[in-house]
């Protein structure tokens, strides 16, 4: 067999290769959005379509952020149930995440969210909510409270990006992908057989030292990350959070809102002591409280006392 038979066979077998993964992956997301459908309604935000779901009807309302690869089931899953009997709830998915789209070319950091979330509190008419961000959405949310103080009531942070770290958690290491092409790319060949693979170690690092709730792939929304659009808007946003966060943190002082954090003693993906207490340093007006021996993914592991967290900070 002679060379140019050679690259020629290996290039073939790379292309169906390549097309096997790309069927395999759109009919895996196929497959997901028809086990878990959208439930809630949508908006038009900035060139944005953003999906919210909503709950309760009482006279406080609470505007819920989830964090990286996230969606409203982080939320929904056993949080606003607990909050809905006493605050009108409200859970917004981040541009791109879950089922809402980001507008062509828009910036994903923290910051250009931020602008998002007021934009979405102005389209519907809400009284200054109580922002409760989780992860992602706490750096989203100090955002929004920095840029547009009149529109929030307070902070209630749940183990929230505070604090730009020296390096990000080894568990999303695999989403570091600068270019949009290669990042398209990668979802739609890569990502999915390699989450498939790694499934076990990323859950047990996201939830760890907590078990993972056994329903979470449907009622907490874990498959909705296994679709290639879900893998490129993930590494969008967490590419984009280093360039925003040290422009964050300069304005920290600025902050005139009530900001209360809850952080778990054992989380494995922010640190409690950078995230928490070092920022509270730099904002001393900070509630920092700690949930012994919990992870990072409270709403879903702790939620009576994430729920008790929340109605303290709504009361003020």
């Amino acid at each position: 067999m002679n060379v140019t038979t050679v690259l020629v066979t290996v290039l073939v077998s790379a292309l169906v290769v390549g097309l096997a993964l790309v069927l395999f992956a759109a009919s895996t997301s196929r497959r997901v959005e028809r086990a878990l459908p959208p439930t809630g309604n949508f908006v038009e935000v900035d060139g944005a379509r953003i999906h919210y779901v909503e709950d309760g009807n009482g006279p406080l309302t609470l505007l819920l952020v989830h964090g990286l690869g996230g969606n409203a089931g982080h939320f929904t899953h056993s949080l606003v149930e607990r909050l809905a009997r006493e605050y009108r709830v409200i859970v917004m998915e981040r541009p791109g995440s879950g089922y809402s789209s980001r507008a062509p070319g828009a910036a994903a950091g923290p910051i250009a969210q931020a602008q998002t979330v007021a934009a979405f509190i102005r389209a519907l008419g809400l009284d200054r909510p109580v922002l409760v961000g989780h992860s992602l959405g706490g750096a989203v949310s100090l955002a929004t409270a920095i840029a547009e103080p009149s529109l929030v009531r307070a902070l209630a942070l749940v183990a929230p990006l505070t604090m730009l770290p020296s390096e990000p958690p080894a568990v999303f290491k695999g989403l570091a992908v600068a270019s949009p092409l290669l990042r398209t790319m990668i979802g739609w060949t890569l990502a999915l057989p390699l989450s498939i693979a790694r499934r076990e170690v990323t859950l047990t690092a996201i939830f760890g030292p907590e078990p993972v709730p056994r329903d979470f792939a449907i009622g907490g929304g874990g498959v909705l990350a296994m679709r290639p659009k879900a893998f490129v808007s993930t590494s969008t946003d967490f590419m984009a959070v280093p360039g925003d966060m040290p422009a964050l943190m300069q304005a920290y002082g600025a902050m005139r809102v009530p900001v209360s954090v809850l952080y778990g003693t054992h989380d494995r993906i922010l640190d409690p002591a950078l995230h928490g207490d070092a920022f509270r340093a730099l904002l001393p007006q900070v509630r920092l409280e700690y949930v012994d021996g919990a992870g990072h993914m409270l709403p879903l592991t702790v939620p009576e006392q994430v729920a008790s967290f929340v109605r303290a900070v709504a009361q003020g």
